[in-house]
């Protein structure tokens, strides 16, 4: 690990840096320095009225429109980077001497053409339309197992939005149960870095995750190449052996938590706008097909996901800026489902709204989530399943949401099944 008096130094002067801009209304600093409780849409209208491209004090560009959000994931000039270049102070853990596999830093998500589109392949057939098809059954069956356990009183977001995803993605995976616990753990510990690391205690905590989930996939890995079952981890083990350590560690890790930590926020804020929005919860609770709407406006209005950032490997113009090789950009992709040049209304939650599914939330082109149709499968059958078993929920408690401004979602939800309905149990965000 880097010296630990020059990482804090490090960590206490781009604090100070960030926050200092932010104070003046930069719109990079803002949305880094911003709160995680607070809520970012009201600073995000205000970066988009100064225009479609803003020009950081800090050496970077933020555009809130969903054209050029759109358009700059599409184009291969534009490249991803690691978080902690984000964070801009380059980090590496180590153990032993050794680099340790970040199962997201290192995985295809952070990698580029040809690395990036080699290993996506790889697990793409278990994404496809026919193989979540295949699936819906198990989900519908796990989502119904855990309403089953549920008390009068309970957190939705430990005792269900979370236990959904983490059950079908370590189906998925091959975990066995006893396992699965720890996925919470370190998904928790992972999302609160994923825009960047501020501290050293953030990096403590983050090398620790890490070495744990290292050790845990090689023995997961170790296990399945002397005992393959039907699931993605023996496919990568015994059909890929091509594939080095790190490949097959951090593609895993990928799955894993991506495979449940948007999903995890996704339910979660779906039971929020439920809590904001009563007149949709009969509809939800009847019909499946509203269900499917009700997901993608959720995506829409208040997506898991809030932003993300890409470099032009080289010279390049963009809405009239140019932009020199290395120069970041921030999509804010959160702002951009909140254009109102092509979302009429775009702050009313409309689960009817035509176009919904013309939201960024899962990004755009060669990086587009692979897990997005498993998501979108999960979210509407929990949520649909959740206020048909309880038509009555409502909010039993304040809501803590999750340490992360680029992972939006609720930490802790408690609700109760039996109080009557409420008009609006939360703060509409």
């Amino acid at each position: 690990m880097p010296s630990s008096l020059k990482t804090t130094v490090q960590f206490f002067a781009l604090r100070s840096l960030v926050r200092g801009y932010a104070l003046i209304g930069d719109p990079y600093a803002g949305v880094m320095a911003s709160p995680p409780d607070r809520d970012p849409y009201s600073m995000y209208e205000k970066v988009r009225a100064k225009g479609d491209m803003v020009r950081s004090k800090m050496g970077a560009y933020v555009t809130p429109s969903r054209a050029l959000c759109d358009s700059v994931l599409r184009d291969p000039r534009f490249v991803t980077a690691t978080f902690d270049e984000a964070s801009m102070i380059p980090i590496t853990l180590v153990k032993d001497g050794e680099k340790i596999v970040n199962p997201v830093q290192d995985s295809f998500l952070m990698k580029n053409p040809p690395d990036h589109t080699r290993l996506r392949k790889l697990v793409q057939p278990f994404f496809t339309p026919r193989a979540l098809k295949d699936r819906t059954a198990s989900i519908q069956k796990i989502v119904t197992s855990y309403l089953d356990r549920l008390d009068d009183r309970f957190d939705v977001v430990a005792e269900f939005a979370s236990q959904v995803p983490i059950q079908v993605i370590a189906d998925l995976l091959g975990v066995p149960d006893d396992d699965k616990a720890l996925f919470a753990r370190w998904g928790s510990s992972l999302a609160e870095t994923l825009d960047g690391v501020w501290s050293h205690k953030q990096l403590k905590n983050l090398h620790a995750t890490i070495v744990e989930y290292n050790d845990f996939i090689d023995g997961l890995m170790d296990e399945r190449r002397r005992d393959p079952k039907d699931d993605i981890v023996s496919h990568l083990v015994t059909q890929h052996e091509d594939l080095s350590r790190e490949d097959l560690v951090a593609t895993t890790g990928l799955l894993l938590f991506a495979g449940f930590e948007t999903t995890v926020n996704l339910i979660s804020n779906g039971v929020l706008k439920a809590f904001e929005n009563p007149h949709t919860v009969a509809p939800l609770a009847q019909s499946p097909e509203y269900a499917e709407g009700f997901v993608e406006e959720v995506l829409r209005l208040d997506p898991p996901v809030q932003y993300t950032i890409r470099w032009p490997k080289e010279r390049l113009e963009l809405a009239g800026v140019s932009l020199p090789k290395g120069m970041p950009v921030m999509l804010l992709l959160a702002a951009a489902n909140r254009d109102p040049r092509v979302f009429s209304d775009p702050l009313k939650f409309d689960p009817t709204r035509s176009n919904a599914r013309e939201h960024l939330a899962f990004s755009a082109g060669i990086h587009y989530c692979i897990g997005a149709g498993l998501s979108r499968i999960e979210g509407a059958v929990a949520l649909h399943e959740l206020f048909k078993r309880f038509p009555n929920l409502a909010q039993d408690g304040p809501m803590a949401r999750r340490r992360s401004k680029l992972i939006r979602g609720a930490l802790r939800l408690p609700v109760r099944a039996n109080e009557p309905k409420r008009s609006l149990a939360v703060k509409s965000t």
